[in-house]
């Protein structure tokens, strides 16, 4: 599918392993938008897409309909949207496009957290089969200092229910987020919330500065240094020795 009858509103983001799916795009933007190491949506303001839309949207792709197996619902945050809107659009994908056998999006773990398990095992009966959650670290310091909005305990909670509604979770690490200073209790912190919540999928990311060093530690007001190759690898050490 390399040329959408679509017109995206960009930047569009996808994880890698979404590369040959739809990309549908029920919101705009982040509704968080304030992490210190995530430039993605700085550049828009967040904004739900309305039903009539998503529906316009998906009617240009009936003709397509053969091809498409895959859904993956953009941008940042699609489960931020109530469990009655996102069971519409996932009604909607499957009546209008029936050879789809996964549908997927980024959510935050607050957003699994603050829907019920009723509510998530009927998501998951409507369709929605995995959730792409940027976990990011396992340590609360980490995570406060980079305005995360998440803690180890939600992080857990949200996990724990997307697992308990049998929708699968791919889980992102960032590496190097505690830089030098917090490297230790980053990677340990975050085996262990591996352990507790056991995804799916997990893999690590590596943090990038793509504004520069200067502009992340101004938005982290703390004590940061990066890590050189050398301690990316040590770093990722001791979160598999520490991973069950």
């Amino acid at each position: 599918m390399n040329n959408y009858p679509i017109i995206y509103n960009q930047p569009l983001f996808r994880p890698p392993s979404e590369a040959f799916s739809l990309i549908l795009q029920i919101s705009l933007g982040c509704s968080h938008n304030k992490c210190a190491f995530c430039e993605m949506y700085t550049s828009k303001k967040f904004k739900l897409r309305t039903f009539e839309h998503i529906y316009e949207e998906v009617l240009k792709m009936k003709p397509y309909a053969n091809q498409i197996k895959k859904v993956f619902l953009a941008d940042g945050d699609a489960l931020v949207l109530s469990s009655s809107k996102l069971i519409e659009i996932l009604k909607l994908i499957k009546s209008e496009l029936p050879k789809v056998r996964r549908i997927s999006c980024y959510a935050k773990p607050k957003d699994l957290a603050n829907k019920s398990i009723d509510e998530l095992v009927e998501l998951k009966q409507n369709g929605l089969d995995l959730v792409y959650v940027g976990i990011e670290s396992g340590s609360n310091e980490v995570l406060k200092m980079v305005n995360k909005g998440e803690t180890f305990d939600s992080s857990v909670m949200g996990l724990l229910n997307a697992k308990k509604a049998g929708i699968k979770s791919s889980v992102m690490i960032l590496n190097g987020l505690g830089g030098k200073q917090l490297s230790k209790i980053h990677a340990l912190k975050s085996a262990e919330l591996l352990n507790i919540t056991q995804p799916e999928y997990f893999s690590t990311l590596v943090l990038s500065f793509p504004m520069g060093v200067e502009h992340f530690k101004s938005r982290i007001n703390s004590d940061f240094t990066p890590l050189n190759t050398i301690g990316f690898i040590e770093e990722m050490k001791i979160i598999i020795e520490n991973t069950k």
